[in-house]
């Protein structure tokens, strides 16, 4: 832990938040990748710059990235040549990575997390005040989701059916409850959905 990472404390505690780009139908599969049926989908209804600033804010309201390896080696590879505020967050502020295989990351501020990942997000929370925040990771937000460890969920939720692609709904906990805090529509029908844990 920095001193760029202040306990926790009852009014500001450590959070692991899930934001995703998702489809009607639950798709989180590559919203923004080439490499997919379908190339960039998220992208292809505007949000508007009320979308696109909340999305920035967001991330500048981080207090960590928490992502898997390949979310991770994607934002690795872009984000130290962008400039601008963003890209100065990304590049500056604390990153965790789950990865059995990653021994070496190049990424300034990374820490790779290899044991087991509800000893380490659960010490992750006990130690960083503020939001932890997930961006895609499929098979990293299918394990907190399973283990119980979100505690916000951020879904925007493009107009679009895919029918192909891996869907954010993987294993969960037997039932969990929560309360929705914001819904809001932005630009060309795409609507943000905020869920707190209750």
């Amino acid at each position: 832990m920095t001193n760029a990472d202040p306990a926790p404390t009852p009014e500001n505690p450590g959070r692991v938040v899930l934001t995703e780009f998702i489809s009607i139908d639950g798709v989180v599969e590559a919203p923004g990748g080439e490499d997919f049926k379908y190339p960039d989908w998220s992208f292809a209804f505007d949000r508007g710059p009320d979308g696109e600033r909340f999305k920035q804010d967001e991330a500048l309201n981080s207090a960590a990235l928490l992502l898997g390896r390949k979310t991770y080696q994607g934002f690795a590879e872009a984000w130290p040549h962008e400039q601008g505020p963003l890209a100065e967050k990304y590049n500056t502020m604390p990153k965790y990575v789950v990865s059995g295989t990653l021994t070496a990351p190049e990424w300034a501020n990374t820490t790779v997390l290899s044991g087991d990942l509800v000893a380490e997000v659960t010490r992750l929370k006990s130690e960083i005040s503020g939001e932890i925040s997930v961006a895609g990771s499929i098979q990293l937000a299918h394990g907190l989701l399973a283990a119980d460890l979100v505690d916000e969920i951020h879904l925007m939720v493009s107009p679009i059916i895919l029918g192909h692609g891996r869907t954010l709904w993987g294993p969960t906990p037997d039932k969990s409850a929560w309360r929705l805090t914001e819904a809001t529509v932005f630009g060309d029908s795409t609507l943000l959905t905020t869920y707190r844990r209750r």
